[in-house]
């Protein structure tokens, strides 16, 4: 039979990758014990300010009015009611026109 003289090598193979993973798994648990913190974003670690947004918080261009009526009222139910009153004021205007002329 000719598969008697043929070598298993899928042993070896499978062997070599569980001990490649094992060693892979021991040091990342030994970093991570060890220097929890090395891999860490320094980002994490800067205190909170509620008055400064994030530097990596974006404002889009087309929350800009969101923005500024947010922030010129101190009181928080106050801005944002006024939010909402301006979005409304924005979804009414077209409801608004009663002009019988029609130009561009």
């Amino acid at each position: 039979n000719s598969n008697f003289d043929k070598i298993p090598f899928h042993v070896y193979f499978s062997y070599k990758d569980i001990l490649g993973f094992a060693i892979l798994l021991a040091l990342l648990a030994l970093l991570s014990t060890f220097a929890p913190n090395l891999l860490g974003d320094p980002d994490n670690f800067t205190p909170a300010n509620p008055l400064v947004t994030p530097p990596h918080i974006k404002p889009e261009w087309y929350f800009l009015f969101a923005y500024a009526i947010l922030r010129s009222i101190p009181n928080k139910l106050g801005g944002v009611l006024a939010l909402l009153f301006s979005i409304m004021i924005l979804l009414l205007m077209p409801f608004l026109h009663t002009s019988n002329q029609r130009t561009l």
